[in-house]
């Protein structure tokens, strides 16, 4: 009965270790010197996106997209995560709403 309990729970530990190493997979955008890098980045068309969008500025972000209806602030040298699509092949365009000459594409392929 023990090596039954320790097979559960090592297999709820690989569970837990694999929806966590999940979470931080994505497509990270940097807010790094008052721009976004990478400032093109390229997704695949028709699937469900994750983005990260870190700030490792000292001032407030927002990774805003008329073009994708989304609008998150980003406090300083902090992270969010962000769902688009899916998405039809095409560019979609995105900024900091604080830093508008800062300004990025989707490109999603």
């Amino acid at each position: 009965m023990k090596l039954r309990h320790g097979v559960c729970a090592a297999v709820l530990l690989l569970c837990w270790a694999a929806a966590a190493q999940a979470d931080d997979s994505g497509t990270v955008i940097t807010i790094k010197g008052g721009k976004f890098v990478p400032s093109e980045v390229t997704v695949p068309a028709n699937a469900k996106v994750k983005l990260i969008v870190r700030n490792q500025d000292p001032s407030m972000s927002e990774f805003e997209s008329v073009d994708l209806h989304r609008e998150k602030t980003v406090t300083p040298g902090n992270q969010i995560l962000v769902f688009v699509g899916p998405l039809s092949a095409g560019s979609y365009e995105f900024f900091d709403d604080f830093h508008p000459q800062d300004r990025g594409h989707l490109i999603a392929k």
